[in-house]
């Protein structure tokens, strides 16, 4: 929490606004990584979801949550992401995160089965204590888009502390490399611009790194 305390008095400044939320949208040009998921039997939404829960666990920044007034840091991130069932209505995922690769594809496409049968709304965290529930980032993809821009559902602006993150349709840049929309919202008091680019450039390395393309 050393690092908060030095910018607590932003956090304070953003804490008195109606909305405090910060949202970039943006092209975050990667690495094409379909190549290596396809020789190596993994699936691509699931690959690019381990290297963003990875390169997110290593900036202190998306973790600071707010409980009843108190700042505090997540020490351990909820694995969710929306999903369709066969009505094509949205569900919830839910699933604990690894750092081994194939654990964590493993584990996200077992929850993906499980709630993707479910006729009911699941894991809305409701289930969950309020301390529970900050562990939670809010991720959604809208893979039959290029998109541009989104506007995140938010309970309550005024207390909304988790980060809400979207990506759109992968696009092929050249024969190398992808071109991936994505959306990062989160509180200003904890996250600037700045944070959202170690963001991408975390997960920019990542992928090289997996794939062995630097």
């Amino acid at each position: 929490m050393e690092n908060f305390e030095k910018r607590r008095d932003r956090f304070e400044f953003f804490e008195s606004f109606e909305n405090p939320l910060l949202n970039l949208s943006f092209d975050l040009e990667v690495k094409d990584f379909r190549p290596f998921c396809k020789a190596n039997n993994l699936p691509p939404f699931h690959f690019f979801l381990y290297c963003f829960f990875s390169s997110m666990n290593e900036i202190d920044n998306f973790k600071y949550r707010v409980l009843k007034g108190e700042v505090f840091k997540v020490d351990k991130l909820i694995g969710s992401y929306t999903i369709l069932n066969s009505d094509n209505l949205f569900n919830f995922t839910r699933f604990d995160l690894y750092t081994d690769l194939h654990e964590f594809i493993q584990h996200s496409q077992l929850a993906k089965e499980e709630v993707s049968k479910a006729k009911g709304l699941m894991n809305t965290g409701l289930e969950l204590s309020p301390r529970e529930m900050k562990n939670y980032v809010f991720i959604t993809c809208l893979p039959w888009l290029k998109m541009t821009a989104i506007e995140h559902p938010t309970y309550k602006y005024k207390s909304s502390d988790i980060p809400s993150v979207a990506w759109g349709k992968f696009s092929p840049i050249g024969t190398s490399d992808l071109s991936i929309p994505l959306s990062v919202q989160a509180h200003h008091g904890f996250v600037d611009a700045y944070h959202i680019h170690l963001l991408a450039q975390a997960i920019e390395k990542k992928i090289a790194l997996l794939i062995g393309q630097p």
